[in-house]
């Protein structure tokens, strides 16, 4: 009988100390979560059609947050520790990144950069314009645009930013429903020091930094990261309760493609 008490006695002892290791482990696990999520990469997703063709809806993305250095946007919450970002650099013209919008400091949006501090930017008859230079653009043909309100079909645009101040040029696809809508005659917008200016690669479909009292100038501080590569995507056909319908609505193509 006193070795089954000996072995009673030390199951019995061990099982606080199992819950313990369990509650430190999962504590463990949180915190390497939120420090990959804060430093490295944070995952988002697209709900709007205002990147298309880039990405669509049902783009699920990895962003990079140490493509720009850190700000207190980097941080779940965005909590008041410090101002400005650590390690800062600007993003290159081109580049998609997500940011936190200027006028409530907690909406995540994502577009393109397109002008950094001192450049000049301006849409004239549908045709951006950088520093007073039209960006080139070729006409790719139709494009039908789904998954983001009534089905229609627009016109498909390569278009080029040149490499300016020792950047690459970097080409992207837009679309453009017209060339005189609301958004393709703007006045000339300068960016301050200290921000961007973004659109998004639907550019009659897009609210960014040419509605200047909705978005407006992005300061530097607001960029979370740079978006790097889809790594899921699932089209409007898939309903989470049915497991079912996965297969069929996953974007296979899609899948761990990198964001340009």
């Amino acid at each position: 009988m006193p070795p089954n008490h000996g072995i009673l006695d030390n199951m019995v002892k061990k099982k606080p100390g199992g819950l313990l290791e369990s509650i430190k482990t999962i504590v463990y696990a949180a915190l390497i979560a939120i420090g990959i999520r804060t430093i490295a990469f944070e995952p988002f997703n697209i709900p709007s059609g205002s990147m298309i063709p880039t990405l669509l809806v049902g783009d699920y993305l990895f962003v990079s947050k140490f493509s720009y250095g850190y700000s207190r946007h980097s941080m779940p919450f965005s909590p008041n520790l410090f101002q400005g970002r650590i390690f800062g650099s600007l993003p290159r013209r081109g580049d998609v990144a997500v940011f936190k919008l200027p006028r409530d400091g907690s909406t995540d949006y994502i577009k393109r950069m397109i002008g950094l501090p001192g450049d000049r930017i301006q849409v004239r008859q549908g045709v951006l314009h950088v520093n007073g230079v039209a960006v080139r653009r070729e006409n790719l043909g139709p494009y039908t645009v789904e998954g983001d309100g009534p089905r229609i079909t627009v016109r498909r645009w390569r278009e080029t930013i040149p490499a300016i101040g020792g950047q690459p040029a970097v080409a992207h696809d837009i679309l453009e429903a017209t060339d005189d809508g609301p958004f393709d005659n703007t006045q000339e917008f300068l960016v301050p020091e200290g921000h961007v200016f973004a659109m998004g690669d639907n550019r009659d479909n897009s609210l960014d930094s040419r509605a200047q009292n909705m978005v407006g100038f992005i300061p530097v501080d607001n960029l979370v990261g740079r978006a790097e590569f889809i790594f899921f995507s699932v089209d409007e056909g898939a309903v989470w309760w049915q497991p079912w319908t996965w297969p069929f609505s996953i974007r296979w193509n899609r899948l761990l493609t990198a964001v340009r």
